[in-house]
């Protein structure tokens, strides 16, 4: 009952935060203009967003602490995730409104990083200790842009989110790493409040202030499940779960290099572009994407469960049918 109060809260609080900050972006201009040949929209959209899914996780947690006991681990990790929140926000605002070098960004991400590994969210399979805190820097340096990336599409990060949480959820719903289910369905709650504005065609963008800020989140719930209850190599199953942000994250960048081109400099090699190149729709391609987030997350889930051997054979079949994809992705021709 309190995950379901916790969800209502933040579901609720976005979409009546969300309005608010649709109308403040628009009273002081505050748009997504589409210069870049990357960008779907041919109109000016309102940004702003990213605020309005922060103040709904923030006040929904809020308002949850004050009726219920946490305990000390959770409440120091929820910390972690509220300071990190915090500071990535801003630096997301500060980007959408001043456009910051790509190197100011990754530094701050680096003292984001360093905030929740000092609050206890770090890998904990990898030793010694100082190779996995070192693994622990990629991975949420990886996510948060990994989440901004595919950032590219009407309700494509909002959507991604809420389906990566509920799967978070319920991998860890049995396990004592409370701070993952509250801050999970928290974050799921605040991102389908701010879709039912977002989805095509959307009428408010998160901009980087949102996609930083659920990216940084996202990789501290990910951190904190409990994953290897039944087999040691259920400790990937997070990769299944965020597979389309980290799968498109690589393939654009394999794609980069292979032009010769900076992987910091934007092109049309998401995968959720080709798709549209192909000939889906915006909506469609989402959808897809959708789909093809569920069915990892599912097989998260199921991998989790079961032993060793049929979950070492499920990555096996994950690696298999991804390189085929990338192949087939490959052969859709994009304009430059």
């Amino acid at each position: 009952m309190i995950y379901f109060s916790t969800f209502m809260i933040a579901f609720m609080v976005s979409i009546f935060s969300t309005i608010f900050f649709k109308k403040l972006a628009v009273k002081y201009k505050i748009y997504d203009e589409p210069k870049s040949n990357i960008k779907t929209h041919k109109t000016p959209i309102p940004y702003l967003g990213g605020l309005a899914i922060a103040f709904s996780f923030f006040f929904t947690l809020i308002i949850i602490r004050l009726f219920t006991h946490f305990e000390t681990g959770t409440l120091r990790n929820l910390w972690g995730i509220f300071l990190a929140g915090f500071l990535i926000l801003i630096i997301g605002l500060i980007d959408d409104l001043k456009d910051l070098n790509f190197k100011i960004k990754i530094f701050f991400q680096f003292i984001v990083a360093t905030i929740l590994i000092l609050f206890g969210m770090k890998i904990q399979f990898i030793s010694p200790d100082y190779l996995a805190i070192i693994f622990t820097y990629l991975w949420i340096i990886g996510i948060i842009n990994a989440i901004n990336l595919i950032d590219i599409m009407d309700g494509l990060s909002s959507g991604i989110t809420i389906i990566a949480c509920l799967a978070f959820f319920f991998i860890n719903s049995t396990s004592e790493a409370y701070f993952v289910n509250f801050a999970a369905i928290a974050l799921c709650g605040a991102c389908f409040g701010f879709l039912k504005f977002n989805f095509n065609p959307a009428s408010i963008f998160m901009g980087d202030t949102g996609s930083l800020f659920i990216g940084s989140v996202l990789a501290a719930i990910s951190l904190g499940a409990n994953y290897s209850g039944n087999n040691e190599i259920a400790i990937f199953s997070p990769i299944l779960i965020l597979i389309v942000p980290i799968y498109d994250t690589f393939y654009i960048s394999y794609k980069r290099i292979q032009k010769g081109k900076s992987i910091f400099i934007g092109s049309k090699d998401h995968i959720a572009l080709r798709l549209n190149f192909y000939g889906f729709s915006i909506k469609k391609t989402v959808l897809i994407l959708y789909i093809f987030s569920i069915f990892f997350s599912l097989l998260a889930f199921f991998i989790v469960k079961t032993n060793f051997k049929i979950a070492l054979i499920i990555y096996i079949i994950t690696l298999i049918v991804s390189l085929i994809i990338g192949n087939k992705l490959g052969k859709i021709i994009v304009e430059d």
